[in-house]
């Protein structure tokens, strides 16, 4: 795929060649240029991408990377995800180092992948395969989010029905995800809304955000969606949701919860709509997805995965739960 423009989903590529590298990095320039990274910044993304691309090229089985910008604020930066199903390794600190290789290369490409990011989250496990992402700002990266997500357009579309957005407003920590009717352009339309409606609404709880988004998607063929506040002070999860939007509460020791979404379309008809307040303890994680994700996966599946960012926690989820007859969205929240 050749990105003439990515936008905030971003880009993926399917990496089988150092061809699609040069692809990548080309894209990735042009990504940088328009967001001002500066010629520093734009010299480490170059890095970060060849190596990348190498690895997957090398060593990794279906590997994919998104491309995609990140922003916090008034800043902007560049973001790259690299999935595969690959071997694996049993130590990505370890084989993060200059000179350490289990394929008797020379073993430079993670450490300088390490070296040149602002900020760098990975995990991997032995014959299941590896996620690394990456984000290269002009300056210092910020605090990583609390919540972070991804989308992935079901195969043959270049667009995904699926979207997802995170807000604080008023001191209320949102996530938002959205399910279009249907694929392409129109249920992309229909989530872009969603996600629109959703900056715009008020301050109020789930409830409310979700009837406010009901009223503003009537222009839209509609969509499943569902909103959650965490509030972590009061170690309370309030949940509101129409149709197939999984959610859990999930947390180490095989302890997960199937939240409550309701029948319905927001945009269309008159849905019932009602909140629903969960216990949100401080070593549990939210995860949302569509159904576009299999809702199989177990968090003990997964050692450690719960401690790595919530973006690459949902990396992970979608990589092994993905259906590609479908579009795809995996959301990740933590206290």
């Amino acid at each position: 795929m050749i990105a003439d423009a990515v936008g905030d989903r971003g880009v993926w590529f399917r990496v089988e060649s150092s061809s699609t590298g040069s692809t990548v990095r080309r894209a990735a320039e042009r990504l940088a240029g328009e967001l001002e990274l500066g010629e520093a910044g734009t010299a480490d993304l170059a890095i970060v991408v060849a190596e990348l691309t190498s690895n997957l090229v090398k060593h990794a089985e279906d590997g994919m990377l998104l491309l995609r910008p990140v922003r916090r604020h008034r800043d902007a930066g560049v973001e790259l995800i690299a999935v595969d199903s690959g071997p694996g390794m049993a130590d990505l600190t370890l084989s993060s180092r200059d000179g350490h290789s289990t394929v008797g290369t020379l073993g430079i490409g993670l450490g300088a992948i390490v070296r040149q990011a602002s900020w760098f989250d990975g995990y991997s496990l032995p014959g299941r395969g590896t996620v690394l992402t990456v984000q290269v700002w002009p300056s210092g990266a910020p605090e990583p989010d609390w919540a972070a997500g991804l989308t992935r357009p079901i195969t043959g579309e270049t667009v995904s029905g699926d979207g997802f957005a995170i807000r604080v407003a008023d001191g209320r920590r949102q996530v938002l995800t959205s399910d279009g009717l249907g694929h392409g352009p129109l249920a992309s339309a229909a989530s872009d809304a969603a996600v629109a409606a959703f900056h715009a609404a008020p301050a109020g709880s789930p409830g409310v955000v979700v009837q406010h988004l009901h009223r503003a998607m009537s222009h839209t063929r509609g969509a499943a969606l569902a909103v959650a506040e965490l509030d972590p002070a009061a170690e309370v999860l309030r949940f509101a949701g129409l149709g197939n939007i999984a959610a859990h509460l999930v947390a180490p020791g095989d302890r997960r919860r199937g939240l409550v979404s309701l029948p319905g379309i927001a945009g269309h008809q008159r849905p019932t709509i009602r909140e629903y307040d969960y216990p949100f303890e401080s070593d549990a994680r939210l995860v949302m997805h569509s159904d576009g994700v299999s809702d199989r996966w177990q968090l003990d599946d997964y050692p450690g995965l719960a401690e790595r960012s919530p973006l690459v926690m949902a990396a992970t989820l979608l990589r092994d739960g993905g259906v590609r007859r479908d579009d795809a969205c995996v959301v990740v929240a933590r206290a």
